[in-house]
């Protein structure tokens, strides 16, 4: 029994020197190998990122605005003078013709005021005529004459002012065009210069006018280009410029008016279709854009990013400000520096001077 004890005791011991010798073996092979496996374990730290260059440009956030269609020249037409509506000549939505005629007035009250202004006109021509031959035979004085004068100038006038007024109780298209909007009817006493036909001609083209708040209105210029797109129209574009921006904010809203010219090409648009014009203005200097994604520690307007050192192959981390955001990209208005290759995808891995890998680089 007891020297079976001491044969298991002795097989204890050999097991372990075998296995101190193996642990000292592998220590000493580590020891040897260290030189020719610490660059593997450096290239194992190295970062792999994608990087893109950052270039100026001068595009400043898109302005959306939303307006109303209409025709450049829509003109209210209205009679000179008050009367009793004789006819209408034209419907709402109906195309007319320059000259055509869309309304008149009865004209028998009108023709009365113009016969009787012709008739004293007629009258102080021959009351003239007699004072004239009266002062060749020393009957009447030059005051009397003068004053006959001034009675046929005072007739005349008022023969024009009638017959003036008689031409107006017509209204006449101004210009070829569409009728929008017609608010009478035959019969209908109506006043003197009382709208009464809204019309709108094709000879200054279609506009889409909207109103801008003034941090807007500043960053438009006329002759900039615009996209426009209705609801009428999904999936169409159309192109517009903008042709006006007011120079007064309007008193009841505080926006300023704008007006973007429409190019509607073969499309027939209506009057009155709601429109929303994306507009780009440009910058006065150009400003780095990047994108989004490599903005870090972002508060307001400060925020952080990665760049490449000269070699590539390490980072260093800059203070930058954001001047705003265009979708995915941003505008950066100071901190970076011109050219500068900023790191994207990784760039939460990296900290102060670690070294990366480059994976990809691409334009923003």
């Amino acid at each position: 029994m007891i020297r079976t004890q001491s044969d298991s005791l002795s097989r204890i011991a050999s097991r372990t020197t075998v296995r101190i010798a193996l642990t000292s073996a592998i220590v000493i092979a580590a020891a040897c190998g260290g030189a020719d496996a610490a660059p593997a374990s450096e290239d194992k730290v190295r970062i792999p990122v994608r990087v893109v260059t950052a270039e100026s440009r001068r595009t400043m956030p898109p302005i959306v605005l939303t307006g109303t269609l209409g025709a450049k020249e829509e003109i209210p037409l209205a009679f000179k003078v008050g009367g009793v509506v004789a006819r209408v000549a034209v419907e709402a939505g109906q195309s007319v013709t320059e000259g055509q005629v869309l309304a008149e007035l009865s004209l028998a009250e009108i023709d009365a005021q113009v016969s009787a202004a012709r008739e004293g006109r007629d009258k102080a021509q021959r009351d003239l005529t007699r004072a004239e031959r009266l002062l060749a035979d020393s009957v009447a004085t030059r005051s009397q004459v003068e004053d006959a004068r001034t009675q046929l100038d005072v007739t005349s006038a008022q023969l024009r002012a009638a017959e003036f007024n008689r031409q107006y109780a017509v209204i006449r298209a101004p210009a070829s065009g569409i009728v929008l909007r017609r608010q009478l009817e035959v019969g209908q006493l109506v006043g003197p210069n009382t709208q009464l036909i809204v019309l709108r001609t094709e000879r200054r083209g279609l506009v889409l006018r909207a109103a801008a708040a003034d941090r807007d209105a500043v960053r438009l210029k006329a002759g900039e280009t615009a996209r426009i797109a209705f609801d009428a129209f999904p999936g169409r574009e159309f192109t517009g410029r903008i042709e006006r921006v007011g120079v007064s904010a309007m008193p009841t809203t505080g926006t300023y008016e704008v007006e973007i010219a429409v190019q509607a090409g073969d499309q027939r648009l209506a009057s009155g279709l709601i429109g929303r014009a994306s507009m780009s203005p440009r910058a006065a200097t150009a400003m780095p854009m990047i994108p989004a994604e490599a903005l870090l520690e972002v508060d307001g307007a400060a925020a952080s990013v990665f760049v490449l050192d000269e070699t590539g192959d390490a980072v260093h981390r800059i203070a930058v400000r954001v001047a705003f955001l265009d979708g995915p990209m941003a505008a950066i208005s100071a901190g970076l520096p011109p050219n500068a290759r900023v790191v994207t995808a990784g760039a939460t891995r990296l900290t102060e001077g670690a070294k990366v890998t480059v994976s990809a680089e691409r334009a923003p």
